[in-house]
């Protein structure tokens, strides 16, 4: 393929993936939108008036970071798993397998979708989040850098998950079990230096601490942890998913069994 055609390729599968979760609305923008406004009701004002600062800042300012990266994690996630296990079990994948599409391009395309759903509810929530309190920009260029990364970094493991499901309850196994703790337990509500030493160094081992507290930095200009190593270790993070994703497509592992 020439580059015009492999950026029609891109494009169409990009322009599908958007269409798929606007189309229904209701069920992929709407109720992150409604469970983060309860989110900001009970933690931040019901439980925030209780506990007062954190970090230096209001607690509802200092949990609204994290509530838009859990927001932009789940989504970016549930994009692509659902959208490309629904390809592999109508078998329209061997398809796109068998065209001239490189691999390159197609998983490119999954993960752009993710991460323009992950991108479109966090513009919601944040938006959401001024209702009640103010954000200020401390660093632009680790905001747009965390965020997309992290879409990224997510959208591609939405994609891992699919590959490796075998029916539909598969996919919402790490969901549940495993991002949902991580995400509760990568500084979202609280500060690391709440925690005893033990803790702390345990909390090292969450990768969404160092993405949590990275975006919280470009908004805030406060991070548990160093926000280059946070950039950094989501960057190597990304990257190797990336390969190993891009392996798992190319050779075709439960896609064509």
């Amino acid at each position: 393929m020439n580059r015009d055609q492999t950026l029609i390729a891109l494009q169409t599968i990009l322009v599908k993936e958007v269409r798929r979760f606007t189309r229904i609305w209701p069920q992929t923008l709407l109720p992150p939108a409604i469970t983060m406004t309860l989110y900001f009701v009970i933690f931040g004002n019901l439980v925030g008036s209780r506990i007062g600062e954190m970090g230096g800042f209001h607690y509802m300012q200092y949990i609204v970071p994290g509530l838009i990266m859990m927001a932009v994690i789940t989504n970016s996630y549930s994009n692509v798993v659902s959208s490309f296990y629904s390809a592999k079990f109508q078998r329209s994948i061997e398809e796109l397998l068998v065209s001239p599409v490189p691999h390159h391009v197609i998983l490119c395309g999954y993960v752009l979708g993710g991460i323009a759903r992950g991108l479109a509810v966090g513009a919601i929530v944040t938006v959401l989040s001024l209702f009640f309190t103010s954000l200020d920009i401390h660093h632009l260029f680790v905001i747009i850098y965390t965020i997309l990364l992290t879409a990224a970094l997510f959208s591609l493991g939405g994609f891992v998950n699919a590959v490796f499901a075998k029916s539909f309850d598969d996919i919402s196994i790490i969901p549940t079990f495993v991002l949902t703790p991580l995400t509760y337990l990568g500084g979202v509500f609280y500060s690391m230096d709440q925690l005893s030493p033990f803790w702390q160094t345990l909390s090292l081992l969450n990768p969404i601490v160092y993405m949590v507290n990275a975006f919280r930095y470009g908004i805030l200009g406060v991070s548990d942890v160093n926000v280059w190593v946070s950039l950094a270790m989501v960057t190597l993070v990304t990257v190797g998913l990336y390969i190993y994703s891009y392996r798992l497509l190319k050779s075709g592992r439960g896609m064509r069994e």
